[in-house]
This record gives structure tokens, sequence and C-alpha cells, in this order.
């Protein structure tokens, strides 16, 4: 999927988190957007992923040389973030299974052998509720990363992780997503140090 923003700006009240952005985010290439805690990170990933409108400017997503409707852009994505929240009276099986009727996974690729893959397999049966944050941040990633959509959208995928968390994501990363747009809101390096493309959110202050 490419996303074009075109003099695109955001604000609240009368403050602008952005202004006056032109971005192109291309098909199949990875994009690190960066930037201080506050700066408005966040807030651009949220207008790529068509769940907030922009105060002036234009944005248009377009997948295989057609424009997609705003309000149909979420069929096409999906996104990890410390404010997306989980199901947690669900168990980790039910959760993904659940996910996959309206997002598929990808081809070949099943619930067990998703929950195998983040090292969860002890836990498969076990409620969300009762998860430490790292498995829940696995969670996160798990229905993000596999899930068969062109657009991959990740705001500080590796909250709550230690070494092994870091590990997991790089190859999750590396192995599953690379046919996809990738866009990651993130001020750690290690987070989006295999990004080919670094856009600064001060650039658009």
């Amino acid at each position: 999927m490419k996303i074009q923003l075109t003099k695109a700006g955001k604000r609240f009240n009368r403050e602008w988190i952005f202004r006056n952005a032109d971005i192109q985010f291309l098909s199949g290439e990875s994009y690190a957007i960066t930037g201080a805690n506050g700066s408005g990170k966040s807030t651009l990933l949220q207008v790529l992923s068509g769940s907030m409108a922009i105060s002036e400017g234009r944005v248009d997503w377009i997948l295989h040389e057609k424009l997609i409707d705003p309000e149909l852009v979420f069929r096409n994505l999906t996104i990890s973030a410390p404010y997306i929240e989980l199901i947690e009276e669900m168990t980790a099986t039910e959760f993904l299974n659940f996910h996959q009727l309206f997002k598929p996974f990808i081809s070949g690729v099943s619930t067990k052998e998703i929950i195998s893959i983040i090292g969860l397999e002890k836990a498969a049966s076990k409620q969300i509720r009762y998860f430490s944050s790292g498995m829940k941040q696995r969670m996160k990633l798990a229905q993000a990363i596999f899930s068969d959509v062109p657009l991959l959208l990740l705001d500080e995928p590796c909250t709550n992780f230690d070494t092994s968390g870091f590990e997991l994501y790089n190859h999750l990363m590396t192995t599953y997503a690379q046919n996809k747009t990738v866009i990651i809101s993130s001020n750690d390096v290690h987070e989006y140090s295999f990004c080919k493309h670094i856009i600064s959110i001060l650039d658009f202050k």
C-alpha cells in the first residue's frame, strides 16, 4: 500500500502537532517516524491508520493503483500500539482465532503455530488477563504482524520487552513482514534499525 500526505496538518485546539507534511510512504518499504516523547509520533500514526482526521491538507491511501475510501482503510492494515487493548477475558488461542475472522493470517501459518513462534505454548489456554505485560505485547505483535494485510503500523513495538522480546521482535519483522509497507513510531533505534527510511516528526513543526 502507498500513502501520500499532501500539505497535511493536525492540531488540537490551537496547537499544531504537525503541519505542512508532504510525505510519501511507498508500497513494500519500511519507515520509522522518530521524535521525542510527546512530539506527535503517535498522532501521525493514527492519521495514517485512518482513525484520526487531519485538520488541513490531504491523505491518500492507494492500493493496486486505486484510491481507497478513507472509511475502508482499516480493512487493509493492522496496528500494534500501547493504547490498543486485547480482549483479556479470552485465552491466547481464542483471541487469535477471533482476530482472524476479521483479518485472516498469512498463508500457511495457523493459530497454534503462531503461539509457538511467539513462545507462549504453555499459556495457549490461559486467559490474557493473567499474562505479564511482556506476554501481552507478544500477543499484540502477533495479531498485527501475522495478519495478511499490506500495511503494518507499529507504535513503540518493544514496550515491556526484555532481551528475548527484542530478539523475537526482530525475528518476526525480518521473517514475516518483508512484503508489507511498515511504519514504526519510535524514539528507540533498536525498534527501527532495519527501516530504510527515517522521518523526524520535528521536521513538520
